[in-house]
């Protein structure tokens, strides 16, 4: 594992992040990630973004839509644009998966963002903020809001998109500011 990894112990996994382009020249986001048992993403949507994740080592489930698929290594799963999509680790072993991005976006600098918060644990299990810290995750919610729709248990995305807005401004006025969480804890 060279090269500098990005933990998250809320989430459970390791990223590592590099950048290429593809043949035809368009930039592809590489996302290498180490799920520890339990651990795992919470369902979620990219508008424009498809993600392609293949299974290195040990077992991962992706759910697509709404179907969990159980992978192992050597498989692959695309996400396209807009669907529903998560995935977890119900094993007993790391399972390490790669995944890439089309087009990249902010994804890298989200995915930091979200393990600096857990980090300094601001979020819960399943990735909620704690009600201390629904400043810094509205702030977060709102900034990336165009690469990324959270389908958290509550509140559904209506609600984010109306109540989030706000908050990340009185956060804002606070001193809080997207990117400056991934070098939380």
């Amino acid at each position: 594992m060279a090269g500098h990894l990005v933990e998250d112990p809320v989430f459970r996994i390791r990223y590592r992040f590099t950048r290429s382009a593809d043949p035809g020249g368009e930039e592809v986001q590489h996302v290498e990630m180490w799920i520890d048992p339990g651990g795992g993403v919470s369902p979620h949507l990219h508008p424009f973004m498809e993600e392609r994740f293949t299974v290195v080592a040990g077992r991962a489930e992706l759910l697509g839509g709404r179907r969990w698929r159980s992978t192992g290594p050597g498989e692959t799963v695309v996400v396209p644009p807009g669907t529903r999509h998560a995935f977890r680790n119900r094993g007993d072993a790391v399972a390490h998966v790669r995944a890439e991005a089309r087009p990249p976006s902010t994804l890298q600098a989200f995915l930091k963002d979200v393990a600096g918060l857990s980090r300094a644990g601001k979020l819960t299990r399943p990735g909620l903020p704690k009600p201390t810290a629904l400043l810094e995750a509205a702030v977060l919610s709102h900034h990336y809001r165009d690469m990324v729709t959270l389908l958290f248990p509550s509140p559904p995305p209506i609600v984010q998109r109306l109540l989030f807005p706000p908050l990340a401004r009185i956060a804002q006025r606070r001193g809080h500011r997207a990117g400056e969480f991934a070098t939380l804890a």
